[in-house]
């Protein structure tokens, strides 16, 4: 480690991403009050870096530019060097994101990097990576840095007129859009034909490399599905593309055939080479999904690699403090995917023979190697030939896999590890702990809902305080005021606890909840959600992201969570919030539905509202009714079992004797009668 004393300003910060360049030669200054006075007083343009601790490319950046002596003094020398990290400040990111794609036309990415006027902070040049020297089409960094800072000098004129156009791009991008006043399902069926028509029919997914993993496109065709199923003609397409692509994923080199958990994404087309980054929110997010496939189809694949992606989760990312780390790095070593390769003669070296012999034809150990001269473990043969090629029984195959993949798994620990950031996101962590309790909850492990409360319990202690809540949590310390996705993440995460195991305590966070996101977020004007509260830091823009990105949209998350709440509490105000958010969007996602899969399913329940019902009694009398329930994949159901001096809603203490056991099931604002045993209430939802 460099002596602290030669260290910059980064030093300090919580993010771990920061503190990789504490002591780059860089004068960096993190994003705040005194970098950008710093500018304005010196007349300094900006230049801003923004990336993320798990990234290959931020790291290769680093290496050739940033921690280059002479590059630095370039930089110190024309600059107010800012360095963010996109996971703490995803407002400046989506801003800059933004702000790059209108000046280049094309999408930006990590590391970006934009050059700001120092008053006004707008961006005069942006672009990705660029690198020490000249190559791959590409100016030199230090070409771009001298280029950059002698137009600003030379073409100040220009420059205004530029800020002028660009202020007034950001503003019609952020304005709210005309509102629809009939809302219908066709988006839902233009959605459906686009996703037919970008699947890849041979290796699942939708488009072609490099390929993302999409949840929000499983998501909505795994509802699509179980709502034609009371239709004439179920859509068992829309679970097919679904289901294929979770099972060629699970198969792929994206997923961890060792340790569990999903890669960022495959840069081809067969999911086998990922890139080796782990994500929480993407995990989060394919973990419920994985638990879905699984209760829709009952195939035990599913629910193996949700069990496996959730024992990642717990053992690998999960604090001593009870919240989820962020992510794990690409690299180790300096070299991407060092971690995850393997050669046979080091598969060899910890297995016995007859071990051996079913890793090497489970992973095509003896075909050509697909990584830098090494393997990368993808399934080439499935347990039922490799049964037939090894004359074995089926059960003696998966027996030897299953010894044979922990015994690897404790070898590859003892490698050097990759890097794991360790700052816990509110909104990432929403995600995973959604994903683990329905995990939990439907796959029958207590370990996974074991860890999602500790998860829950953490975030309610250390990141919410007088009902409102932080972003981001290192080393003892919240920091940031929350985003639109930490507020409506959460609440959707407090809703699947309710669904797990009924708290009066985690019910009052969900108002809490939701009355900040009414109170701070929306615009009430027009509809829908800024990504940034009413008293949050002044920045050139005020983001409405009202399309899916790598997580699910906010507005799309907080219309959803809105409604179930408002239909159980009977609270109007959250329904005709979520109403105002969908029919602002409408006419967006009728241009482009497929960006919209979370408002979509928004819509969805706007037009067939969700069935609510309320279990009210002892939850051990109550549990085979729950089970029986619990046997159907019904993504519009939401299921509660409320035990005795609960806090129950208004709609079933006033409709029912709570003295014995009953159930009432409501859809939107009409319930039927309540009833008192199991064979009526599934009468009552057939």
């Amino acid at each position: 480690m460099a002596d602290r004393s030669a260290a910059n300003r980064l030093a300090d910060a919580t993010s771990p991403y920061l503190r990789q360049h504490a002591h780059n030669p860089v004068d960096w200054y993190p994003w705040g009050q005194e970098a950008l006075d710093k500018a304005r007083r010196e007349g300094k343009p900006i230049l801003l870096s923004i990336g993320y601790s798990a990234c290959h490319w931020c790291h290769v950046m680093a290496h050739e530019s940033f921690e280059d002596p002479d590059t630095a003094a370039r930089m110190n020398e024309l600059f107010v060097n800012i360095k963010v990290d996109r996971e703490e400040r995803p407002d400046l990111d989506q801003i800059y994101q933004i702000a790059h794609q209108l000046l280049t036309q094309r999408p930006g990415g990590w590391p970006l990097t934009v050059f700001l006027t120092p008053d006004e902070h707008l961006p005069v040049f942006a672009g990705t990576y660029f690198p020490r020297e000249g190559r791959y089409g590409l100016p030199s960094f230090t070409q771009v840095l001298e280029r950059v800072a002698t137009y600003i000098q030379q073409h100040q004129d220009d420059v205004a007129a530029h800020n002028a156009a660009v202020q007034q791009a950001l503003a019609q991008i952020s304005a709210a859009p005309p509102v629809a006043a009939t809302l219908t399902r066709e988006p839902l069926q233009a959605a459906r034909r686009e996703l037919a028509d970008s699947y890849d029919p041979h290796h699942g997914g939708f488009g072609t490399a490099p390929k993302f993993p999409h949840p929000t496109h499983i998501a909505l065709l795994l509802r699509l599905y179980a709502r034609s199923l009371g239709e004439q003609h179920a859509d068992r397409e829309a679970l097919h593309m679904a289901c294929t692509t979770l099972r060629r994923m699970g198969l792929g080199g994206i997923y961890d055939q060792v340790g569990g958990g999903f890669s960022r994404y495959s840069v081809d087309d067969y999911w086998m080479i990922p890139h080796f980054e782990k994500m929480l929110y993407d995990n989060g997010l394919l973990l419920a999904l994985y638990t879905d496939a699984w209760q829709a189809t009952g195939d035990a694949f599913y629910a193996r690699i949700a069990r496996e992606t959730g024992a990642w989760l717990r053992l690998e990312m999960q604090s001593p403090e009870g919240g989820y780390y962020s992510s794990l790095d690409a690299d180790s070593q300096g070299e991407e995917g060092r971690y995850y390769i393997w050669s046979p003669a080091e598969i060899r070296a910890l297995l016995p023979e007859e071990e051996y012999a079913v890793v090497e034809a489970r992973y095509g150990l003896a075909e050509k190697a697909n990584f830098e001269g090494k393997w990368h473990l993808h399934v080439h043969a499935s347990f039922s030939e490799l049964a037939r090629m090894l004359s074995l029984p089926r059960d003696e195959v998966v027996r030897r896999w299953e010894s044979a993949r922990k015994r690897l798994y404790e070898g590859r620990c003892e490698r050097v590890r990759p890097g794991r950031d360790e700052k816990i996101l509110t909104s990432w962590n929403a995600l995973a702990i959604k994903g683990m309790l329905r995990a939990g909850r439907l796959l029958e492990e207590p370990d996974l809902l074991e860890s999602a409360e500790r998860a829950l319990a953490f975030i309610r202690s250390r990141m919410l305080h007088e009902g409102r809540l932080f972003a981001s949590y290192k080393d003892g310390k919240a920091t940031l005021p929350a985003y639109l996705d930490d507020y409506a993440y959460l609440l959707d995460a407090c809703l699947e606890a309710l669904g797990t195991t009924w708290q009066d305590d985690v019910l009052a966070l969900a108002q809490q909840l939701a009355d900040a996101l009414l109170e701070h977020f929306e615009d009430r004007e027009h509809g829908s959600f800024f990504f940034t509260a009413n008293d949050h830091e002044k920045l050139i823009q005020r983001p409405r992201p009202l399309m899916d990105d790598a997580t699910p949209s906010g507005n799309g998350v907080a219309a959803q969570a809105l409604l179930r709440l408002g239909h159980l509490l009977g609270d109007t105000r959250y329904i005709e919030a979520a109403e105002r958010t969908v029919k602002l969007a409408y006419n967006d996602f009728r241009r482009a539905p497929q960006a919209y899969d979370s408002l979509l399913i928004a819509l969805d329940e706007l037009l067939e509202p969700p069935t609510l019902v309320l279990l009210h009694g002892a939850p051990a009398e109550l549990a085979p009714w729950r089970a029986a329930l619990d046997r159907h994949y019904a993504p519009d159901r939401l299921v509660l079992v409320l035990p005795p001096g609960s806090s129950a809603p208004a709609v079933l203490a006033a409709s029912t004797d709570t003295a014995r056991p009953a159930a009432l099931t409501c859809r939107g604002h009409t319930c039927l009668p309540p009833v008192h045993s199991l064979e009526a209430l599934q009468e009552a939802l057939s």
